[in-house]
């Protein structure tokens, strides 16, 4: 499989990538500081929206024909790409928040999931975090595989394995991360699981935005009337974590993290290298 040359970007070019991936951060934990029982999904939403232009950006997910939001908020069978209003958010629930600024011309793109605290219900709480975790974990885990690849691909293979050690899981295979800088979405594609294709070179250049999307059961999805929310076919709860991460001549560096992905990737024995 060949790929264009354009997926690689310059120094220059890498360093542009910095304040969008660091105004998706933020907007992520303003919106992370904001779920509680009760708000609305759009209220979720505004804050988000506040929180990316205060740092000079655009909400990318609205350039996206059709979609007017600034987040995307997947509550508990929902998966990706559901569209915030006037849903409350009720104790328990588990909701995955993606979120997209653009500045100057490039794009960063995350999502987190957050579980709703309901103390009368601990071990519904208990399960839906340990789901969370554990996708969030497969995340950096590929993440620090990016460090040392020569291909993108074996990335996928290290989330997956990971995932299917901790149980009975189920990954999504219709729904994949992507390269991402002029555009939000851009080649390659990034596998949360193991396939045959080495992909791409890693080499310096290499901008990917890296989501694992994992169920308490099945794979299969539908998309619902608002012909956007995606929704796993039995029921099951997902959650969905994301980051964007930049290669570079001296190592990685996650531009969706405010600390470049450092706490994160430290039990991981990988240090992340800022963008000189």
């Amino acid at each position: 499989m060949s790929f264009r040359r354009n997926i690689y970007k310059s120094p220059a070019e890498l360093r542009l990538m910095i304040a969008p991936g660091l105004a998706t951060a933020a907007s992520l934990g303003a919106v992370r500081s904001g779920i509680h029982a009760g708000v609305t999904t759009l209220e979720l939403d505004a804050i988000a929206e506040t929180a990316i232009r205060a740092l000079g950006g655009v909400p990318n997910f609205m350039k996206e024909p059709g979609y007017r939001h600034t987040i995307c908020t997947s509550v508990n069978d929902d998966v990706v790409h559901g569209i915030p209003g006037t849903r409350k958010l009720e104790p328990g629930d588990i909701v995955s928040i993606d979120s997209g600024a653009e500045i100057g011309g490039w794009n960063g793109d995350a999502a987190i999931t957050v579980v709703v605290p309901d103390p009368t219900r601990p071990a519904l709480v208990a399960e839906r975090q340990e789901l969370s975790d554990v996708t969030e974990q497969s995340l950096w885990r590929g993440i620090a595989a990016l460090a040392n690849a020569t291909h993108l691909n074996h990335i996928g293979g290290e989330i997956g394995d990971y995932i299917e050690s901790q149980g009975q899981y189920g990954i999504l295979e219709d729904y994949v991360g992507h390269g991402i800088g002029r555009s939000m979405h851009e080649e390659p594609p990034v596998f949360n699981y193991r396939v045959r294709d080495r992909g791409p070179r890693v080499r310096p250049g290499l901008v990917v935005a890296i989501e694992p999307m994992v169920t308490l059961g099945g794979i299969d999805t539908f998309t619902r009337e608002d012909e956007w929310t995606v929704a796993t076919l039995d029921g099951a709860v997902a959650a969905h974590w994301e980051h964007s991460v930049a290669v570079h001549a001296g190592g990685i560096w996650v531009l969706t993290a405010e600390d470049g992905g450092a706490a994160g990737l430290e039990h991981l024995g990988v240090v992340p290298v800022s963008i000189a």
